[in-house]
């Protein structure tokens, strides 16, 4: 499990260290860097996958994320030419450390070779050590998150209302959504007949543990009385999906095609999916709230909570105050440890991006407020209780 992530000149960041938790959350204001962190992530998993990080290049344009030219990785405050990442995990007692040097000649990210000198020896993270290493030279970053390991990520980007949705073998064996969660109905129905372990929270109280009957009993917390029906056209490449809908006491609705039901089914399955994944995954998820009614993103983030307490590390970039509060209410509730939550606000100070990082006591509350941080509805509701002029 990371344990903290250090980026130098990457982006936005000039120099940020970020503790990781089972859940973080990343919080702030729109273009603050939030999605930067998480990028920072998915370039090191594609550029494993891809073999090029092996060999000592990055892979800043694949199928997770496009970064664009080197150029735009460099941080514009940055006063040397260097991008830097450094992760630290419960599985490794070195960190793992990639210095890259750029060169405007070429627009190019070089890896500096561990056998040459440091070509600018004066150089030194903000953690003041110099260090130079090659890419995953041996065990056990190999087989770490997010080089090793399962990583699953929810896009910001994710498809919406579809008449089917993609079907593909070889995805489902690879635990994969798609760049655009495209394939999240695929990897559900091909884990449909999992069961959860008797002490998996995500099923705790439930009759039944197996995994598609686990993601319709939080698709009916997420959005009250839905039901979802999948079908598997192999003829086609297609899943089709359906839902059905119900109340207590009565009789439940026939079956509606996706595009029927609204953006917040198609948008939330994903996140559900993602949240069921194996112990040990690094799961990673933007925007888990879109299109989701205020309750209903209050109880994903209970289920992000309890995916954490099953040994998935979970990452979220949220704007939402609601979901932030769904994790505190998990806290207070003893479901989750304070420990086992971190949170991190992203703003912007004379240009540059700075983050605070306010702690959850085990009631769940915030030990600090800074200006932004999900303060909106307090400031609205004093302008409505304020006299008018």
């Amino acid at each position: 499990m990371l344990r903290k992530i250090k980026l130098t000149n990457f982006k936005c960041f000039e120099s940020a260290a970020l503790r990781c938790a089972p859940l973080t959350l990343l919080c702030g204001g729109n273009g603050a860097g939030k999605s930067s962190v998480i990028q920072a992530l998915l370039v090191l998993r594609q550029s494993f996958s891809s073999g090029e990080l092996q060999k000592g290049r990055l892979v800043l344009g694949g199928e997770l994320v496009d970064l664009g030219a080197d150029r735009d990785v460099l941080c514009e405050s940055a006063t040397e030419d260097v991008v830097a990442f450094e992760l630290h995990a419960d599985e490794a007692a070195e960190p793992y450390r990639l210095a890259l040097d750029y060169s405007k000649s070429d627009d190019r990210l070089q890896v500096r070779p561990a056998t040459a000198p440091p070509p600018r020896p004066s150089w030194r993270p903000h953690d003041g050590v110099a260090w130079v290493d090659l890419p995953l030279h041996g065990l056990p970053w190999l087989e770490v998150p997010p080089f090793g390991g399962s990583v699953i990520y929810v896009s910001a980007e994710r498809i919406g209302l579809r008449k089917s949705y993609g079907y593909s073998e070889v995805s489902a064996r690879r635990g994969d959504l798609g760049a655009r969660s495209e394939y999240a109905l695929n990897l559900l129905q091909a884990r449909a007949d999992e069961v959860l372990s008797a002490e998996d929270p995500r099923g705790s109280a439930l009759p039944s543990r197996r995994l598609m009957e686990v993601v319709d009993h939080w698709l009916r917390e997420v959005t009250p009385g839905a039901h979802l029906q999948l079908e598997t056209i192999q003829d086609a490449d297609a899943i089709v999906a359906g839902f059905s809908f119900d109340r207590p006491g009565d009789v439940r609705t026939r079956r509606y095609r996706a595009t029927n039901v609204g953006f917040g089914l198609s948008y939330t399955l994903p996140v559900l999916t993602a949240l069921m994944a194996s112990p040990g995954t690094l799961c990673l998820i933007e925007n888990p709230e879109a299109h989701l009614h205020p309750r209903g993103q209050t109880r994903l983030a209970e289920l992000a909570a309890r995916a954490a307490l099953a040994g998935v590390q979970v990452m979220v970039e949220t704007h939402s105050d609601h979901f932030m509060d769904g994790v505190r209410i998990a806290v207070r509730d003893g479901l989750i440890q304070p420990d086992q939550v971190t949170f991190h606000y992203f703003d912007r100070e004379d240009g540059k991006t700075v983050v605070s990082s306010p702690r959850v006591d085990a009631d769940g509350r915030i030990s600090s407020w800074p200006a932004g941080f999900f303060d909106q509805h307090e400031e609205n509701l004093a302008r409505l209780l304020a006299p008018k002029a």
